[in-house]
């Protein structure tokens, strides 16, 4: 058996031994999920489940790692980016939920933060001879320097979209748990197939950490992964499709989380542009659906099979690489 499926079931059997003791001390500590009320009136009853779990999803992934993983700079890097990105939402959820104070971190605190750290490995990227400025156009030879000065600020545009579009993903029990792990079993392959074993081990443990917790987040959720979890989650995809040099790719894999987040935009510029029209009848666009009468998990089930489709699209665009 390979590295990458050790990896993967050492990081889910974590989660499973270290899911219930964590799930008590969150609700020891009341450390419970506040519910928006002009939310669908079947979430009111999610009120006060633990949340930051995930907390759980990042020990686990990055036991598995260290453990299993080659020692490189690469894998550093996927590790302090997802670390660093989950200590942000940490500090988030925790002002929210431990000091009652709704807001959170003012947003621009939260996007100047993630973006000093994206630009780290912006740099890093750029300077390094084996990653460079280049980036590769899907379903084409072409590719695109966008310079010294010019890929930094790429890779900044990269890991704000992909952390801020799981973290508006993360609303539906299991959601976004099971489309990340899809996503980081298909990272696994890509990095796989460019021979960065390094990356692959890494991306599996992401993945075995999201479906241990989707153990304990499937519907009814016993724990809610929170900002720590989905901004990390985010920022792990961001900072592995840059350092497999596969940004584009990303679009692809991560459909969902696209579609997620365009359909944020799209209502609230609407909103804005119509004087109080909706496209939608909730944002982001789980909730629209859930309205429409669907039932939380088939919408959650056909948001995984849709992570599917898209996974399986990313890998056909991977061969013309």
């Amino acid at each position: 058996m390979s590295h990458e499926a050790y990896s993967a079931l050492l990081a889910f059997g974590i989660l499973l031994l270290i899911g219930p003791t964590s799930i008590r001390l969150l609700r020891v500590l009341k450390f419970g999920q506040s519910i928006r009320q002009d939310g669908p009136s079947t979430h009111l009853r999610k009120a006060g489940t633990p949340t930051m779990g995930g907390l759980m999803i990042l020990l686990g992934a990055s036991l598995s790692t260290l453990i299993l993983a080659p020692r490189t700079l690469d894998v550093a890097w996927v590790l302090f980016l997802t670390l660093g990105f989950g200590a942000i939402g940490l500090a988030d959820d925790y002002i929210i939920v431990a000091l009652r104070r709704p807001l959170g971190l003012r947003a621009r605190h939260k996007l100047m933060l993630q973006a000093l750290l994206s630009a780290l490995l912006g740099l890093y990227a750029a300077t390094t001879p084996q990653l460079g400025t280049t980036v590769a156009i899907p379903f084409t030879s072409s590719q695109l320097d966008l310079g010294i000065v010019g890929y930094p600020l790429f890779a900044i545009f990269i890991m704000l979209c992909a952390s801020n579009a799981v973290n508006l993903t993360d609303g539906l029990d299991g959601l976004a748990a099971g489309t990340t792990a899809i996503a980081f079993a298909t990272y696994s392959i890509i990095a796989a197939f460019f021979g960065r074993h390094d990356l692959a081990v890494a991306a599996s443990a992401l993945a075995g950490a999201c479906i241990g917790f989707s153990w304990f987040n499937c519907h009814p959720a016993n724990v809610i992964m929170g900002d720590t979890g989905s901004l990390a989650l985010g920022a792990a995809l961001g900072s592995l499709a840059i350092l497999t040099k596969t940004e584009f790719l990303l679009v692809i894999i991560g459909g969902v989380f696209v579609i997620e987040a365009l359909s944020v935009i799209i209502q609230v510029t609407y909103f804005k542009l119509t004087g109080g029209k909706r496209v939608f009848r909730m944002s982001p666009i789980h909730h629209h659906f859930e309205l429409s009468g669907w039932q939380e998990p088939k919408v959650v089930t056909r948001f995984w099979i849709l992570g599917l489709v898209f996974s399986v699209l990313g890998l056909l665009a991977l061969f013309q690489f």
